[in-house]
Parts: C-alpha cells; sequence; structure tokens
C-alpha cells in the first residue's frame, strides 16, 4: 500500500491549502480514510475521516466548519480543503486508510489505521 499526501506549502493566517493523497495497492473505493496532523512536540491527533462510500464524515472540534474531506474513488484520491487556517493548525499532515470492517464509530482511533502516507507539511504564519 502507497499513499502519497501532497499540496502542503507556507501560507498566511486566514489562507487555504488543499492537501490531496494518492492511494495505491488497495481497494481505496472500500476504504475508510482519514487525515491526521502532528506538530513538533506533540502526539498525532486526529483531523477528519469520511467511509469508503464519501456518505459520512467526521471532524476534529478544532475544524469543524473551516476543513472539508472528501475523495474522488474513481482517482484513488483523498482530500482535505482547509480553509481559514490558524497559526495552530501548523504541523505535518497524514493521511491513512483504516483497517477493512471497522466501524465508524472508530474512526478517530489512530491505532485503527493500518496504512499511513509519508506527511506533507503545512506552516501557517501569523
Amino acid at each position: 500500500v502507497q499513499l502519497q499526501a501532497s499540496g502542503g506549502g507556507l501560507v498566511q493566517a486566514g489562507g487555504s491549502l488543499r492537501l490531496s493523497c494518492a492511494a495505491s495497492g488497495l481497494t481505496f473505493s472500500r476504504a475508510n480514510m482519514g487525515w491526521f496532523r502532528q506538530a513538533p512536540g506533540e502526539e498525532r491527533e486526529f483531523v477528519a475521516a469520511i467511509t469508503w462510500t464519501g456518505s459520512s464524515t467526521d471532524y476534529a472540534d478544532s475544524v469543524k466548519g473551516r476543513f472539508t474531506i472528501s475523495r474522488d474513488n474513481a482517482k484513488n484520491t483523498l482530500f482535505l480543503q482547509m480553509n481559514s487556517l490558524e497559526p495552530e493548525d501548523t504541523a505535518l499532515y497524514y493521511c491513512a486508510a483504516q483497517r477493512p470492517g471497522l466501524a465508524i464509530a472508530f474512526m478517530r482511533r489512530p491505532a485503527t489505521y493500518n496504512s499511513w502516507g509519508q506527511g506533507t507539511q503545512v506552516t501557517v504564519s501569523s
């Protein structure tokens, strides 16, 4: 399994970025997917998740209303649209594929994901 995240960069507070995650080596259209982030000295934290059909999504409270997760199963690609970015959003962002067969209720738990991308850096300046 390969998950290739891209789209990170340096942006001013209030700006926007769109992250992409290209997936291969798995049945993407049957995989619940998530975005996580990790700032220096911090634990990896949940950002957003989406079910394999795209019918259900979940967001961390800190990004709700600003970030939107989506997917294109025909192109095996996961997205994260990030608007109204804040300095506190600065982190390394990872996409991940959840282990098959798990319920939506577990999508916030990093331990339920068995495939991870290499991360893309997002830096928001004040």
